[in-house]
């Protein structure tokens, strides 16, 4: 999106302030699960395959891992982070300045091009007139691949393009994805019919609509139509680059949340993969310091990319510090209000961002921080609103990830926080 671009929208989410975007409701998705990303697989030939596949229809995250790695999570650094071989900080050596970090992800799948390792990259482009609006790209260059670097925090149907694959006859895929669109592509490998599935995820958390994301700019920046790259950063600011370079920071704490309520889709407050934990390798950020990329290495096949990229990057040191364990009791209290009724008065978020800035976790441990804050929201969103498909799409390890908090989660919600009882045999689910 270019500076003569008209305004984005103003008068707020495209459901409205007082509805979560539920997305099946919009007629080019009727007839699908009551929680949808549209993550493009149901546009496919496969479609039929979606009760047995969709992560909000039900989770199979255990499942998977078990076929992927022989075997389920192990020890709390796998309950967040997933399971993994090894985690690197890292940084491309020569960074792409049209990137949102430094290039890694679209350069890793060019790489795969260039090698002949894959045919085509399932990858995710800006529409064209566009910054953000994110559109499918199938690419099968190296110079396709580079050319969709860049963050689009927008719902992409990227498995639209399995039909495309098949068609031109396609054996070995790479795909770049988040956490829902890996779900589906795992659940389904055996029917894809590929001799080849390199998966790279992207840690995912609140995509919206691009008509919202239009709206969530206007409510934090003073200059919406200059953004040129976001992101939540993990000083606790969401930084906004503008075209002159200049860089707009707003603290997490004086997010207007009343005016947000209602941005979000229910699909994205209903899922429980942030660090996208079916992939070979997932690239991000959060568990590395500023100007740092975070890589988890999962699989086999995962090490052998890494290990393809490797020649291009600099490796840096992995830390943490702080306790993230000190801001939880506020934290599930504030979550525990109404939207809109968290946001505490101007001097106590000064001081809340100082103390997160210069006291806060940083490293490792802003990251296990992020995700516990996340599967606790998703968590209270689920039983809040869809309380029939606890048992079908919050996976075990939510759970067990969580359980040091218990008794906090208990104090602010009068109620356990085990697993509440599964429906009644016959009972009918929420739309699924």
């Amino acid at each position: 999106m270019t500076s003569s671009e008209h305004a984005p929208l103003e008068e707020g989410p495209s459901k409205g302030l007082d509805q979560i975007s539920l997305l099946s409701s919009d007629e080019r998705l009727k007839g699908r699960p009551r929680l949808c990303s549209d993550c493009g697989f149901c546009d496919s030939s496969l479609k039929h395959l979606m009760s047995q596949t969709c992560t909000f229809v039900r989770n199979q995250t255990p499942v998977i891992e078990q076929r992927l790695h022989g075997r389920t999570r192990v020890g709390r650094e796998e309950l967040l982070f997933g399971i993994h071989r090894a985690m690197y900080a890292a940084r491309m050596a020569r960074p792409n300045p049209q990137a949102q970090w430094t290039g890694m992800v679209t350069a890793l799948g060019a790489r795969l091009l260039e090698h002949q390792r894959v045919e085509a990259v399932i990858t995710t482009g800006a529409a064209p007139g566009t910054r953000f609006k994110a559109q499918p790209i199938l690419a099968r260059t190296p110079r396709e691949v580079l050319a969709t670097a860049g963050n689009k925090p927008c719902l992409s149907p990227s498995l639209n393009l399995i039909d495309a694959v098949r068609e031109q006859g396609i054996k070995r895929l790479a795909v770049i994805g988040t956490g829902c669109q890996v779900h589906q592509l795992r659940a389904a490998e055996a029917q894809l019919g590929l001799e080849r599935l390199d998966v790279i995820g992207i840690p995912c958390s609140d995509n919206v609509s691009y008509p919202d994301l239009e709206y969530f700019l206007t409510q934090v920046s003073r200059s919406p139509q200059t953004i040129v790259h976001h992101e939540f950063m993990q000083d606790f600011r969401l930084w906004m680059r503008h075209e002159d370079g200049h860089v707009e920071h707003l603290n997490f704490i004086d997010f207007p949340m009343d005016r947000l309520h209602g941005i979000f889709p229910s699909s994205c407050l209903s899922c429980f993969d942030y660090p996208t934990s079916l992939s070979d390798l997932t690239i991000g950020y959060m568990g590395a310091e500023l100007g740092w990329q975070w890589v988890m290495v999962r699989t086999q096949a995962g090490e052998e990319l890494f290990e393809l990229l490797r020649p291009d990057l600099e490796i840096g040191e992995l830390t943490e510090s702080g306790d993230r364990t000190r801001g939880m009791p506020r934290y599930l209290e504030r979550l525990s209000l109404p939207p809109g009724q968290s946001r505490p008065p101007w001097p106590i978020r000064k001081l809340v961002a100082w103390l997160q800035r210069t006291r806060g976790p940083k490293g490792l441990e802003f990251a296990r921080a992020v995700i516990e804050m996340k599967l606790f929201r998703n968590l209270n969103y689920i039983r809040s609103k869809f309380p029939s498909f606890e048992e079908r799409v919050v996976p075990d390890h939510v759970y067990e990830a969580l359980q040091p908090y218990a008794p906090l989660y208990t104090q602010a919600f009068s109620r356990p926080l085990s697993r509440t009882q599964p429906p009644a045999a016959g009972a009918r689910a929420e739309g699924g």
